[in-house]
């Protein structure tokens, strides 16, 4: 039928050609009256000679479109020519349609479901018609794809021996899978992060508290949850996919409405929410929800996490910087923990991360003090070329060759130390793979975390002792309250040494105190330390720069930029490698200068490794943003870590980041009339 077609079409094209000739070589002669043509040819005959010519032209359009008629007549096949009526009937009522196209995709036939449903496409691309289709041609003959066309779901087939397109009907299948998603249970906890800070206080509490939970109130009728009170500052929570889905879109609304309740500046209300979903059984939903919403609260509060079932957690919210409100009664329920689960192991081995620095060691040092008091043997595990040059530099100084032998173990050692009544004590750090021995705890049953930066979803698996405070400066703080608040008579001693290690790692986590992590109990924890005898004098000669590094980071700070207003970044060069406490201090450095809110500073750490170390003032979440390329750390230091990426790449990851959350990340609480 083509062929026919394309004939036509020639033979269209000719006589038009031929009346264009004819008539272009009339007026010419005409206007040139050669063979004064003026005399024979008056102008009514030339107006009969138009109409002739109309009337021809309109009796050769209808031949040719007769002909094609014909042709189409001659040409369209039914399907029940084909298989017959009772097949026909069959396909119809599985709502199975069929188009058989040639080598460039043109469509030659289709069957009588796209007749019924308007498709009129023979003769034209079925790639225009579905672009989807170019590329699903090109993979074997068994896939199947999902499509759209008309307001009916199809999963299409291709035979590319017969050149055929099978299109099954599945839009009731894909509504009912819409339908069963949307209306899949979803399970949640709500919980008032500072409830006890607030009814405690005389200062209009009653108010503040009843603005709370009416906004709770109105916020789960907006978006259709079931609540149910579990306790004075917690909620169970029920809805629909549907409902979760709007919620996030909303971004969780809630957390902002509900810090923007007045009480005290000090102990302004917020909440964390904590959502499971994607699961049949409710009581795993309920255990992921739990879970989610202990997330939310070892991260600080004031955000909601959304568990699904075999995927990565979501984050909303969190852009309010834990405040300081630690129980010193908390510190001791826990110091006593720790000592009572210390003194039923048989030995310990404490560790904090790779690149450890001072606070990591102090921390480890502190609690090596605890396991000394509790007689127990202890080891710390260690590993020059996983600590950072001062680091090892104040360790080495500090304790002879003799001492070291007595209580260090490598990494690659320290699994065969473990015995079934071994504890190991995680300092610093609460992200496995980044503990120096991280198969220490596949092998040990018995783990304690202490750890000062928001937890992420990557977390060490069920620890019988946790205790992460975001709201403190360093874990050497926690360490240091942990010696001073227990319960022990006579109290537990700390070696001078120890004391000045931890101190060093106050001062470096603080940058000497000018965080705004730093708080009373800050303060509290250093002068713990003094009394300790901790020299503050060797704790700052421990951090002290040497000249080629004071000009490494001289160096990266010169390349500073700024794309986004009160947001830098720096970047060291390709091939150059730096110590990442360098990093971290020309991020330091950076923002020290007016006007500089947050710094990332971008540079290689060894061949494969590129790192990104990020400082804020506190008015930007940096801890967010490095979560976005798989980082963490806390809400003014976090840093992360890239794998074989070179740093141009890793700077427009960057850039890509800020640009998409940055406003997201932005501290709204320093905001005034919040």
């Amino acid at each position: 039928m083509q062929k026919k077609i394309n004939k036509l079409k020639i033979q269209v094209l000719i006589v038009t050609l031929v009346q264009l000739i004819c008539v272009g070589l009339f007026l010419t002669l005409y206007l040139f009256n050669t063979f004064n043509m003026d005399e024979y040819v008056l102008p009514e005959y030339i107006a009969y000679f138009c109409c002739a010519i109309a009337i021809f032209d309109c009796f050769f359009i209808w031949l040719v479109i007769f002909s094609v008629f014909k042709l189409r007549q001659k040409s369209d096949i039914r399907t029940s020519d084909i298989v017959g009526n009772d097949i026909q009937e069959a396909y119809l009522f599985g709502k199975l349609g069929f188009a058989v196209v040639d080598e460039e995709g043109i469509v030659l036939w289709t069957s009588d479901l796209f007749n019924q449903r308007s498709i009129n496409i023979v003769n034209t691309s079925i790639y225009d018609w579905c672009p989807k289709l170019k590329d699903f041609i090109e993979k074997e003959t068994g896939d199947s794809l999902k499509i759209t066309s008309h307001g009916f779901d199809y999963s299409v087939k291709f035979l590319r021996t017969a050149g055929l397109f099978i299109f099954k009907d599945i839009s009731e299948y894909e509504n009912l899978s819409k339908f069963t998603t949307d209306q899949a249970t979803c399970v949640g906890i709500i919980n008032i992060d500072n409830y006890n800070d607030i009814t405690q206080s005389n200062e209009g509490n009653n108010d503040a508290i009843t603005q709370v939970k009416a906004l709770i109130s109105d916020y789960a009728k907006e978006f259709n949850v079931l609540l149910r009170v579990i306790r004075n500052d917690s909620y169970f929570a029920v809805c629909n996919f549907q409902s979760l889905k709007k919620m996030e879109d909303d971004n969780f609304s809630i957390l902002d409405k509900i810090r923007k309740v007045q009480f005290r500046e000090d102990a302004r209300p917020t909440l964390s929410v904590g959502f499971a979903h994607d699961f049949p059984d409710v009581n795993k939903l309920n255990e992921m929800a739990s879970n989610a919403i202990e997330i939310a609260m070892s991260r600080g509060g004031d955000q909601a996490v959304v568990s699904k079932y075999g995927s990565e957690l979501k984050f909303y919210g969190g852009r309010t910087e834990a405040i300081e409100n630690r129980s010193k009664v908390k510190v001791r329920v826990f110091a006593n923990s720790l000592i009572s689960l210390i003194k039923r192991s048989s030995n310990v081995v404490i560790m904090g991360h790779t690149d450890m620095d001072m606070d990591a060691l102090g921390s480890c040092l502190g609690v090596k003090a605890i396991c000394e008091y509790c007689k127990k043997p202890t080891l710390l595990v260690y590993d020059g070329k996983l600590t950072e040059r001062k680091t090892k530099s104040a360790f080495i100084s500090t304790f002879s060759n003799e001492e070291l032998s007595k209580f260090v173990v490598s990494p690659k050692d320290a699994p065969d130390k473990i015995k079934p009544t071994s504890l190991v004590i995680v300092c610093d750090v609460s992200r496995p793979k980044m503990t120096m021995c991280p198969k220490l705890l596949e092998v040990t049953e018995k783990v304690v975390v202490i750890d000062h930066h928001r937890r992420a979803e990557e977390f060490i698996e069920k620890p019988v002792l946790s205790q992460i405070e975001t709201s403190a400066s360093s874990a050497s703080e926690l360490v240091a309250e942990i010696i001073r608040y227990n319960s022990e008579n006579p109290g537990i001693p700390l070696d001078e040494r120890y004391a000045t290690i931890m101190l060093s790692g106050i001062f470096l986590d603080t940058g000497f105190y000018k965080s705004k992590t730093v708080g009373l109990r800050t303060f509290e924890a250093s002068m713990i330390l003094k009394e300790f005898g901790a020299d503050n004098g060797k704790a700052d000669d421990f951090l002290k720069d040497e000249y080629e590094e004071y000009t490494l980071v001289n160096k990266l700070v010169d390349t500073m930029k700024t794309p986004f207003y009160g947001v830098v970044y720096c970047q060291g060069d390709e091939n150059e490698y730096y110590e990442r406490s360098t990093l971290a201090k020309a991020a330091n450095q950076c923002l020290q200068l007016k006007g500089v809110n947050a710094c990332f500073v971008i540079g290689k750490t060894a061949e494969n490794e590129t790192r990104i170390s990020a400082r804020s003032d506190g008015t930007v979440n940096v801890q967010i943003l490095c979560e976005k390329f798989g980082g963490g750390g806390h809400f003014t230091m976090a840093a992360a870590l890239f794998k074989d990426t070179s740093i141009k790449k890793a700077e427009e990851i960057l850039l890509e980041t800020l640009n998409s959350n940055l406003t997201d990340a932005r501290n709204e609480i320093s905001k005034k009339g919040d």
